[in-house]
């Protein structure tokens, strides 16, 4: 499926000898080195790391020793501790640990990466998977950072952390269409953060406007280009919202999409499918369902014979968000360039 090759400009990658399909799982692998980072000091991690490497056989340590080093060191402990900084990835319940891989380590980064790399707590083994359908010879990608921000954050971020300058699509693109992608990125962490501080006490007082935020999250990350592996977070977080007021029938289909997402990304394996997978199929297990019964519907409420937009259209409660907007609209007399209906929000993407 992949071997390990040199890459022009980034030394050695991982190129996929063979077409590889949307959501296909391209690595399961377990760590060569997991080292705890949690509450320890950085003499005390050189320790451990120190004791991890020295336990090794000596062709797990030639693995180790063939990685990137862009930390400096003055002695064996800071050169593996340096080591593990440039390259180890997120492993354990909660991400704080670090893993070295075989494999897995030699995926180079790209903001506009082909492949989404995980944790698979329920297999203890890191896995990667098809975002997009991977052409033969094409190199394989993951994004190193936690968050995808500006190009500028990005590029900042990437020169302090890993030495390099990424020079991928999306930090390719134009002034202009670097400026429109930054613009929509922007969007996508705010309304994230507007959905997380409003919680449950935002879903129950104003949750037309909360499923707003999905709604327009969700169509950010599909301007932004189609796949992301932030999908299957957003349409939970509306499943959520909806359940809260008894409304099944759009719980489900949203919780549906949310499951799909989780499966292509993470694969049917991962604790997330595990967690929700029967919420999916029976919307009203959730905690939430009967907190209110404001847009109560059965499962099987679901209109047919609908175009695609029209479904869409219904399934975001997108006419009465509309009719909101138009009443407020004629009341202040003018127009308000904003994303959202409810009083005292900026617009998301200007403001």
């Amino acid at each position: 499926m992949y071997a390990l090759q040199d890459v022009p400009g980034k030394g050695k990658g991982l190129v996929a000898t063979e077409m590889i399909p949307n959501g296909t799982r391209i690595l399961c692998e377990k760590p060569i080195l997991w080292i705890p980072y949690k509450g320890l000091k950085s003499k005390e991690m050189e320790s451990v790391v120190l004791r991890k490497t020295q336990a090794l056989d000596d062709a797990q340590l030639d693995i180790v020793l063939s990685l990137r080093n862009v930390h400096e060191f003055n002695s064996v402990s800071e050169q593996y501790a340096g080591i593990i900084r440039t390259n180890g990835l997120p492993i354990g319940e909660d991400g704080s640990d670090a893993g070295i891989f075989e494999h897995a380590c030699r995926i180079n980064h790209a903001c506009s990466n082909n492949a989404q790399k995980s944790w698979n707590e329920n297999l203890k083994r890191h896995t990667v998977h098809a975002l997009r359908d991977i052409q033969q010879g094409e190199e394989i990608t993951i994004f190193y950072l936690r968050t995808l921000e500006s190009r500028s954050r990005r590029q900042a971020d990437l020169k302090a952390k890993f030495l390099f300058t990424c020079s991928c699509s999306l930090c390719a693109l134009g002034r202009k269409e670097s400026r429109e992608s930054d613009v929509r990125l922007g969007a996508i962490l705010r309304l994230e953060s507007l959905i997380s501080q409003g919680g449950l006490e935002a879903i129950l007082t104003s949750p037309l406007q909360m499923l707003r935020y999905s709604d327009e999250q969700i169509r950010c990350y599909e301007q932004h280009g189609p796949g992301d592996a932030g999908l299957a977070r957003a349409f939970f977080d509306a499943a959520q919202m909806v359940i809260t007021h008894g409304d099944l029938a759009r719980g489900r289909i949203f919780a549906r999409k949310a499951i799909s997402e989780w499966e292509r990304t993470a694969g049917n394996d991962c604790m997330e499918v595990i967690h929700h997978r029967k919420l999916s199929e029976d919307p009203s297990r959730s905690e939430l369902y009967g907190l209110s019964m404001k847009w109560k519907t059965g499962v099987s409420d679901t209109p047919t014979g609908l175009q695609p937009n029209a479904f869409e259209d219904w399934l975001w409660r997108r006419k009465a968000t509309n009719k909101k907007r138009n009443a407020k609209a004629h009341d202040k007399k003018k127009h308000i360039q904003t994303l959202f209906t409810e009083k005292g929000e900026t617009n998301v993407l200007f403001g």
